[in-house]
This record gives structure tokens, C-alpha cells and sequence, in this order.
């Protein structure tokens, strides 16, 4: 994906603001349960915001490298690059939906005409070139590739939820539902995504929400002491099991390293992720990294043989302010703004199989958990789990976000995949070569268990406050512009880059039920 450059623009949540104002119609303890499954919750209040004139709420394209399952590895670098100016298309046509909602109000064909029509003409082209791609390489692209080229406007409510991804895996540890009823598209009820919600701390919120026009909403959060609990019991350890922890101390990013980079779905490419991250553990981690600038790297870790990447999307309160990169890309030219929240804890947990004994993990090896694009994929993929300290073990909260009561802090919990092909470091797709077990702790088709890494990551923030509709003080994951700051599209990103007399001592610990640190 080469070196991105991109042309200097006006900031999207200026140009959201100042287009869609002319629209206005009127002014706890550390709980391991079994809660890291995709938790389809059904609790939330009714957004009574009041409707903006009729028109497309955000950009849904179909997520090409998701579908690309199989890549030769000569073809690798390039396709990642030109997967990489796909998103950058997107990110780029979402801008100028935003900015052009006098324009939609007028014509009821600009969308089309002017938005979606171009960026399926660009999308066909970078799939042209991926195709090139794969013959340079002496191999055959998959030929549904032409037919993902188009893109769709939609409502904010509007999703694939409930799909299959593309390995048929539910990335749920077993399959346990713990919605208890029916299922709800990221968010409730939104007026067909049509969402004007008034002033918000200085920061105007318009459009679809957010104090860059593009979300959350007032439905995008729930009060925690109205949900139903719906977390289910951990797979009880068997006799073969492993039911030991390893703890690796890492911080909390105080030394504020960020960047808008993913060196494992883009590498080589600035701002590749478009939005920004908090990183733990390897202090030399960006788009031009490589296996050898990780192992020379320092490490944020108190156990210096713990070299490993740990990074996920920072937390932002929306409350007017502006923070060091309002006027970058990743911040807030792409939507990300509001006063970014510094984690009070990161906790990192290796935990065992209720099944088998856990075998070392590669080093290098690269593990994705969660979904970014929920709002275009659906929920397959999705990993997101929030609560509130003195609720972890009965609600957890995957499309929604909570609003903890007084003397409670909003809690962020991945289970990363713990099942290894025994074979690969990385996947075409980034997800094919680990998968979750399932409900009693099996690791499927010749799959190896490996130690689970866990993560929790506890934020003291103001609650969010409801009133007529409107939601003040929102906070949200930062993220793709398009996806409108969903909760479901939380995600964390692992690098292993342990030493292996450290991994050894991590599979040691874990297999014969010690506690280690």
C-alpha cells in the first residue's frame, strides 16, 4: 500500500456541521467468566431525537479483504496496499457525503450520481489492479471480486447484522448467545439513520450524532442498571485442562504513544487504519515495522522478555474539546474528536483450555479480535464487550455502550482467539489461521490451543447524560468514519514478540494451574 499521501481538506466534522445545519427541521474486581461471546443485547432507550430531511446516513461497501481468504504471499504486499486505498476511498466518499447534505436535500439523485456512482468506478479499478496482482504471482483472483465493487447509502440502523463471516466461525467461544431475546441493530431505533440531536458542550451535534456529525447517538448508549444480565458461566475445566494465568504488566500508555497506523492489515502504509491507537508493551510499532524492529524494540512491560504489541482504538469523551490531532488525518479531519481518555488500567491475562494443555505460541504470531466494519459486515466478527466495574459478571454489552452509575467505571474486556492452525503467524484475511474453541474449550479441524490472551481496560468518565433524545458528554471508540462510532466496532490488535524462555515459562505456568507474573 505504499507511503499514503493525502490532499489537505477541511475538517469532516466542520463540514458536517456548517451543510447540515441548513437541514435542521428545529433547534471493580477482575472477573474471567465466560461473558467474551457477541452479545446481542436487546435494553436500550428510545432515541426521540428529532428527524433531519431524508437523507443517507453513512456509505456500506461490501469489506473486500475479508472476502480474500486465500493470497499468494508474493501477492501479499501489493493487494494490502491497494486494500488500503480502498478503505481510503471510502473514508474519502463518506467526507463529501457529509459535506453535501444542502446538495442531497435538492437532489434526490446526488447521492448516486455524485457519491456512490465515482466510488464504485475507483473500487473497480483497485480491484483490477488486485487482480493484476494475483497474475503477476502466476495465481487466479477469486472471480466474485467485480461484484463487490458497488456501494450502498443506508440508514444508520440499517446493518448485515447477524451474517456469517467468511470461515463460517462465530467468534463467540462456543456459540453461546447472551442476548436472552431479540436482537437489535447497533443502536435501536434511529429513524432510518436520519438523526438531528441539537447542541452538545460546545460541540454541535448534527447529522448523525456526534460532535463530528457522524455519531454516536443518543441510542448507541443504555443505562447498565436496566439491562437484563446476560452473562453466562466459563466451560468448566476438565481433567486435561489448563487452568493456570500468566499476567504481563504493561501500562496504560503513559507514555502516550499513538499512532493511525495497523502494521498488520496495512503495513507500510500511513494512517492505515484511520483512526488512532493506544499502544502497550512494543514501543516501536507502526506502519514500517518489521519482525526485527519489533525484537530490538523497548517494551512498556515490566517483564523486559514481554516485547509484545498490545494496541487497540483510543476512547474519546465528546464534550467540545479538542484534542492534539483535530487537524490530522486518523483525528479529527476523519471524524475522531473529543478529549481522549488515557485507560486508569490495562490489565493482560494469559488463561488456559478447559479442554487441553496449551502449546507456545509463534513468535510474531499476529491476532486480530473484534471487527472495525461491523456497521457493513454484521456481527459475526464482532468481539466488543462493555460494562461497568460491579457488573462485568452480569451484563456485558457488545452494540451498545454503558452508562455506569455513580462511583462505577466504564470497562472494556477482549478474549482474543485461542485456537492456532499450528502452521501460520498471519492469515491472507488475518483471521483464518486462529479461531475461538468452542463451548466446552475444543479447538476444531486440527486446531492447537494456545494461551488466551485476555484484556481489560478500565476508564474513569463523566456518564453520558439523556435529555429530550439529546446525549451529552457521549463517549466512543474512535474509528472508521463510516461506521459511525458503533460500540460493536471495538477491536484490539496482539503481536507476540515474548521471549521464548518467557513463553515457556507462560505455557509452564498455565498447564499446571500456577498464577504467575
Amino acid at each position: 500500500m505504499g507511503r499514503n499521501t493525502r490532499k489537505r481538506r477541511l475538517s469532516v466534522a466542520n463540514k458536517a456541521i456548517a451543510a447540515s445545519a441548513a437541514l435542521a427541521l428545529g433547534g471493580g474486581g477482575l472477573i474471567w467468566a465466560n461473558f467474551y461471546a457477541s452479545a446481542h443485547e436487546t435494553n436500550s432507550w428510545q432515541n426521540n431525537t428529532k428527524a433531519a430531511a431524508a437523507t443517507v446516513a453513512t456509505i456500506s461497501c461490501p469489506d473486500i479483504g475479508q472476502k480474500l481468504t486465500k493470497v499468494p504471499r508474493g501477492a501479499r504486499s501489493a493487494v494490502y496496499k491497494e486494500l488500503a486505498t480502498l478503505d481510503k476511498q471510502i473514508t474519502k466518499a463518506y467526507a463529501r457525503l457529509a459535506s453535501t447534505r444542502q446538495a442531497q436535500a435538492k437532489d434526490a439523485n446526488f447521492v448516486q450520481n455524485a457519491i456512490l456512482g465515482p466510488l464504485k468506478q475507483k473500487r473497480t479499478a483497485s480491484i483490477g489492479r488486485i487482480k493484476i496482482d494475483f497474475k503477476r504471482v502466476g495465481a487466479t483472483a477469486p472471480n466474485t471480486l467485480d461484484a463487490l465493487a458497488a456501494c450502498t447509502g443506508s440508514g444508520a440502523n440499517q446493518t448485515n447484522a447477524g451474517g456469517q463471516n467468511n470461515n463460517g466461525q462465530q467468534q463467540n467461544n462456543g456459540g453461546q448467545q447472551q442476548n436472552g431475546g431479540q436482537q437489535q441493530n447497533n443502536g435501536g431505533q434511529q429513524n432510518g439513520g436520519q438523526q438531528q440531536n441539537g447542541g452538545q458542550n460546545g460541540g454541535q451535534q448534527q447529522g448523525n450524532g456526534g460532535q463530528a456529525g457522524n455519531g454516536p447517538v443518543a441510542a448507541d448508549f443504555v443505562d447498565i442498571t436496566k439491562v437484563q444480565a446476560n452473562v453466562q458461566g466459563k466451560a468448566q475445566a476438565q481433567g486435561g485442562g489448563s487452568t493456570g494465568t500468566f499476567t504481563s504488566s504493561c501500562g496504560v500508555n503513559a507514555n502516550k504513544k499513538f499512532n493511525t497506523d495497523n502494521v498488520i492489515v496495512a503495513p507500510g502504509v500511513t494512517n492505515g487504519a484511520h483512526h488512532l491507537h493506544d499502544y502497550v508493551g512494543n514501543q516501536s510499532n507502526d506502519a514500517f515495522a518489521n519482525n526485527d524492529t519489533f525484537a530490538a524494540a523497548q517494551t512498556s512491560c515490566s517483564n523486559q522478555g514481554d516485547k509484545s504489541s498490545y494496541y487497540w482504538p483510543v476512547v474519546r469523551i465528546q464534550n467540545g474539546t479538542q484534542d492534539f490531532d483535530q487537524n490530522n488525518d486518523g483525528g479529527g479531519k476523519e471524524g475522531n474528536v473529543g478529549q481522549i481518555q488515557q485507560a486508569k488500567q490495562a490489565e493482560i491475562k494469559f488463561v488456559g483450555n478447559a479442554k487441553s494443555k496449551v502449546v507456545a505460541m509463534p513468535k510474531f504470531l499476529r491476532i486480530i479480535t473484534g471487527d472495525a466494519k461491523t456497521l457493513t459486515n454484521g456481527l459475526a466478527n464482532a468481539n466488543a464487550h462493555w460494562s461497568c466495574t460491579g457488573f462485568e459478571n452480569k451484563v456485558q454489552l457488545t452494540e451498545q455502550y454503558p452508562i455506569c452509575p455513580q462511583g462505577s467505571s466504564v470497562v472494556r474486556s477482549f478474549a482474543f482467539q485461542s485456537c492456532w492452525d499450528g502452521q501460520n503467524v498471519d492469515s491472507a484475511n488475518h483471521r483464518t489461521h486462529v479461531a475461538f474453541a468452542d463451548a466446552q474449550g475444543n479447538c476444531a479441524n486440527g486446531f492447537k490451543a494456545i494461551p488466551q490472551l485476555t484484556m481489560r481496560l478500565v476508564y474513569d468518565v463523566a456518564p453520558p447524560t439523556l435529555e429530550n433524545g439529546q446525549i451529552k458528554n457521549a463517549y466512543a471508540v474512535d474509528g472508521f468514519p463510516e461506521q459511525l462510532h458503533k460500540a460493536s466496532t471495538d477491536h484490539d490488535d496482539f503481536i507476540n514478540v515474548f521471549d521464548e524462555n518467557v513463553m515457556n515459562q507462560m505455557v509452564d505456568c498455565i498447564n499446571t494451574g500456577k498464577k504467575c507474573k
